[in-house]
């Protein structure tokens, strides 16, 4: 049925993760229409420099500062074509990008970001973490339906022929402080937070990854 792999990118300049997954997704097409069966998917795992990215159905608005303002606080800015609105990436932040063919793996679009989600929240439970989900809220929060709703996770995907791209972002050691710049996602009423917010003590970034690629390749081989 094919293979299933994770790769790292490490801390990588958005721009050049941007091109270099538009090739990958670009070629996993081209290995779909000719019948590849053994052809790889991907999960690809990475970390940016402080960027914001504004999806296509993004109102350019939630940016609240300017270009000089970006440039101060050492941030780049790009409208991008993935779903969704106004988000952010940085340091300290686990930034995922699957590119694979959901067909391979019987799954249309909303059970795939609901796979995501889940992947995450089994993620945050092996922390002693309760996240959820929120209706008509892509992404992962905590007390979600409280005053004290807080975002952990951030997803926005693109897909043609029912290949993936972009994916999710996973605030671990982020500083939060770049979110207040935003209306994150297009909330204006609701937080974020990140593990070491939740657990008040470091998480190394390399122990998540590897808890959330073995939950998410588990979660993805259950489907074949």
């Amino acid at each position: 049925m094919g293979n299933l792999i994770t790769e790292d990118w490490g801390l990588i300049n958005y721009a050049n993760a941007w091109e270099r997954q538009e090739t990958l997704f670009n070629q996993r097409i081209e290995q779909k229409v000719a019948g590849e069966l053994e052809a790889v998917d991907r999960i690809i795992f990475c970390e940016h420099p402080h960027v914001y990215t504004l999806g296509r159905s993004g109102k350019a608005n939630n940016l609240l500062i300017s270009e000089q303002q970006l440039q101060q606080i050492g941030a780049s800015y790009f409208h991008i074509n993935r779903g969704g609105d106004i988000t952010y990436h940085g340091p300290g932040q686990l930034v995922c990008y699957p590119i694979l063919d959901l067909e391979r793996y019987g799954l249309g679009l909303k059970e795939y970001v609901f796979l995501i989600e889940e992947a995450v929240i089994l993620l945050c439970a092996s922390y002693g973490i309760q996240a959820m989900r929120l209706e008509k809220a892509t992404g992962v929060w905590l007390d979600a339906h409280t005053s004290r709703a807080r975002k952990i996770c951030a997803i926005g995907v693109r897909s043609s022929r029912y290949v993936t791209m972009h994916g999710m972002a996973l605030n671990v050691n982020t500083d939060l402080r770049y979110f207040s710049y935003i209306n994150p996602c297009g909330f204006i009423d609701k937080g974020v937070t990140s593990l070491v917010q939740e657990l008040k003590v470091l998480v190394p970034m390399v122990e998540v990854k590897h808890r959330l690629a073995d939950i998410m390749i588990s979660l993805f081989n259950k489907k074949l």
